[in-house]
């Protein structure tokens, strides 16, 4: 029988008690009254042992009592058992993560939604110089780079930051962010000074190598002209291996300027002049149409926004793009240069009809001497550095390129350019 209809049953049990002696005593309702009397003041001796036991936190055991008052006391003392068991597990499962993480080579920082910290572990104390007793404090009060700082602000996650070690300036760290839980954050470090290292020192080895083979070519290139001026064209053999010679040596020569150029981009300061885009893009076109003298190339300005930026540089990168369009596609065809601007980015289309790109290779183009390995009727000169230029010219513009693209069906090279980058001037 449930608890509750056992109350009923005793109630009208002693209802009918006090009842049957009214009836005969002829005191109904002074015994009425002591029954409602005596049953409320139970009630409120219950309640009070009740909220007597929940004010200690419920940690003995609960009092003996009858009917649906123990029934009330079991439930409370089954539910905070259960409660009490969860918060063992989630205690248990906690410290693992924190000794998993404690072993982890990367520093890592449990961040709230008001950058506080909130945890750190043994690397991010190593490498951030975070100690036990900074619990609580805004982790902008610790780390003041002011790179960092602005990271944290941006709420923008997707790329890391690069900063030196507050303890250690020969540590570089590559710091990101990933958002989780409910306003909570994980920052973590990496160290990178190693590869940062490598990467410098390749960058100095293609810089110093590609400079140090100007010379002997220039050298070898006017012994060729001055071979090829003293050839009277009497022997073909001659004749022939010369332009093959002349014609490699410019191939270097290409790739030894692109390799230059490239090594230019990631070691050179940035520059903010105005650029009279459409003034350089016409210019570009009457280039282009001046060496090939036919009319392959639409120019289509919905624009007369400037840009903020290097004009030598985009004039690069443009002539790249546009270069490469003529190059791809068939002779008979148009390349289309499209310059506008929408509400949040300023656009450069140079949209081809060739052979197009299938999707495996169109994250790999911009890679430097990637080339696309496909059967065309005629062979295709380039040093495969075009595309890597133009993603690095771009970069240094906060620019992106995007590459839309079908086999058979031609290809859309698009740069994106933040509207932060429109000259007001």
């Amino acid at each position: 029988m449930v608890i509750w209809q056992r109350e009923i049953l005793t109630f009208l049990g002693l209802f009918l008690v006090v009842c049957v002696v009214g009836f005969f005593t002829k005191l109904f309702v002074p015994l009425f009254v002591i029954l409602t009397l005596f049953i409320l003041f139970r009630h409120l001796y219950q309640i009070h042992r009740f909220e007597k036991w929940l004010r200690t936190g419920g940690r003995s055991n609960y009092p003996k009592t009858t009917g649906v008052w123990e029934e009330l006391y079991y439930h409370v003392y089954r539910i905070k058992k259960n409660n009490k068991r969860r918060k063992r597990q989630l205690s248990k499962m906690v410290d693992q993560f924190r000794q998993s993480t404690e072993a982890l080579p990367d520093a890592a920082v449990v961040l709230n939604a008001s950058d506080g910290i909130e945890w750190a572990n043994k690397a991010a104390r190593d490498v951030l110089g975070l100690k036990r007793s900074d619990k609580g404090q805004r982790i902008p009060n610790l780390i003041r780079f002011p790179e960092f700082i602005q990271y944290l602000k941006s709420k923008q996650y997707d790329e890391p930051v690069i900063v030196p070690s507050p303890v250690n300036n020969t540590i570089t760290l590559a710091v990101r962010i990933i958002n989780y839980g409910v306003g909570l954050r994980l920052l973590l470090a990496q160290d990178v000074t190693q590869l940062k290292q490598m990467e410098r020192m390749r960058k100095d080895f293609v810089a110093n190598v590609s400079h140090e083979l100007r010379t002997p070519l220039t050298v070898i290139k006017g012994y060729i002209e001055t071979l090829q001026d003293v050839d009277e064209g009497d022997s073909p053999l001659l004749t022939n291996s010369l332009q093959n010679i002349q014609g490699q040596a410019e191939r270097m020569q290409y790739l030894i300027d692109d390799l230059l150029l490239l090594a230019h981009l990631e070691t050179k300061g940035k520059k903010h002049e105005i650029i009279n885009t459409p003034n350089l893009l016409q210019k570009i076109c009457a280039e282009n149409e001046a060496a090939l003298e036919v009319g392959r190339i639409e120019l289509v300005l919905d624009s007369d926004a400037h840009l903020l930026g290097d004009e030598n540089e985009l004039r690069s990168a443009f002539t790249n793009l546009l270069g490469n369009a003529l190059k791809y596609s068939p002779e008979e065809t148009t390349v289309k240069i499209r310059w506008y601007q929408t509400e949040n980015a300023l656009l450069l289309d140079v949209i081809d009809e060739g052979e197009g790109i299938s999707k495996t290779d169109i994250s790999r183009v911009t890679e430097r001497f990637y080339r696309v390995e496909t059967k065309r009727t005629k062979k295709i000169n380039g040093t495969g550095l075009g595309l890597a230029i133009v993603k690095h010219v771009l970069m240094r513009h906060d620019a992106q390129l995007i590459i839309r693209s079908e086999l058979g069906k031609g290809s859309c090279f698009q740069c994106t350019f933040p509207i932060k980058r429109l000259s007001r001037g």
